[in-house]
């Protein structure tokens, strides 16, 4: 209960921090729009991958899983671009009180191909995780073993990914390098400290299921409000289901968009606390090395 009660504390502290500067939630609401027009534009070779080979021959079955393949690389390229950007703003934030978005943008560009390297390797990982999840047509048990270790593989991954990020941006490393700080950082037994104490994760997944419920109910009950009052002619069923989930995804877009500026404001205060931690162990300082401001209030 105290690490639910810690996450919201964090999320409270997270978003005074954005109001204070609202450059922090651009690349959140960037990244939306821009997922959104990947969707729309890669739904349309994967359709027509679908519709000209066929999904029963192994070539159709082979094309479209690589036309997926690409768009899923797309989208966590376009994931890792805002989420990257979001995590240099607040880095800058923290240390000198003020996110520029003008570092942020050149910050990416310098980093864009290890962070199309990331996008790769989670790429890699979806892979692997759902074909571990569909390959237990052998039997029940293997069905669960798969499941089990793909859920396993893809939460691991997404945990670590999301402390390469900032390691690669803040740092101005490789993937590789990325990859090792993260490790060391979990060698250190600092994951365990963050994550088990402060349950963010639990507060945006909550956040996220409630604005959803509310969004479908709302939806639904417009759209029927909308068909009692318009009547039951075709043009009044389009509209009121129209509006109604125009509605519903208004509302699921907005909970997506405080779940990943939670996380990553989340996760860049915990790799900064790592980093101001091993440089504290360096120098042979044994006093505790204060979290930063957002995360520390939440410890408290």
């Amino acid at each position: 209960m105290q690490s639910i009660s810690r996450g919201f504390s964090f999320l409270q502290q997270a978003w005074q921090m954005a109001l204070k500067d609202r450059d922090l939630l651009k690349p959140s609401f960037y990244s939306l729009i821009a997922g959104f027009v990947v969707t729309i534009v890669g739904v349309v070779p994967l359709a027509a991958a679908a519709i000209l080979v066929g999904g029963d021959s192994s070539f159709g079955q082979g094309l479209m899983v690589v036309v997926g393949a690409l768009l899923l690389f797309a989208h966590y390229i376009v994931a890792y671009v805002f989420s990257g950007m979001t995590a240099y703003l607040i880095y800058g934030y923290i240390a000198e009180g003020d996110g520029r978005m003008d570092k942020a943008w050149g910050r990416v560009r310098a980093e864009f191909w290890n962070i199309a390297g990331l996008a790769a390797a989670s790429m890699l990982v979806s892979l692997i995780a759902r074909r571990l999840r569909g390959g237990g047509r052998s039997g029940a048990g293997a069905s669960l073993l798969g499941g089990s270790l793909g859920g396993l593989l893809e939460a691991v991954w997404t945990e670590a990914s999301f402390l390469i990020l900032p390691a690669m941006m803040i740092e101005d490393t490789n993937l590789a390098t990325g990859i090792k700080r993260t490790t060391q950082i979990a060698k250190g037994n600092l994951l365990l400290i963050g994550v088990g104490a402060v349950g963010v994760r639990w507060i945006t997944g909550l956040i996220g299921f409630v604005l959803g419920v509310a969004g479908l109910a709302l939806g639904l009950g417009v759209g029927y409000g909308l068909v009692s009052a318009l009547g039951t002619a075709t043009g009044a069923h389009i509209v009121s289901i129209g509006l109604g989930a125009l509605i519903f995804f208004a509302i699921v877009i907005a909970a997506n968009f405080i779940g990943s500026y939670t996380m990553t404001a989340y996760h860049t205060c915990l790799f900064l606390w790592a980093r101001d931690v091993e440089k504290a162990r360096a120098h042979g300082q044994s006093a505790p090395v204060a979290a930063p401001a957002p995360l520390a209030a939440a410890l408290a």
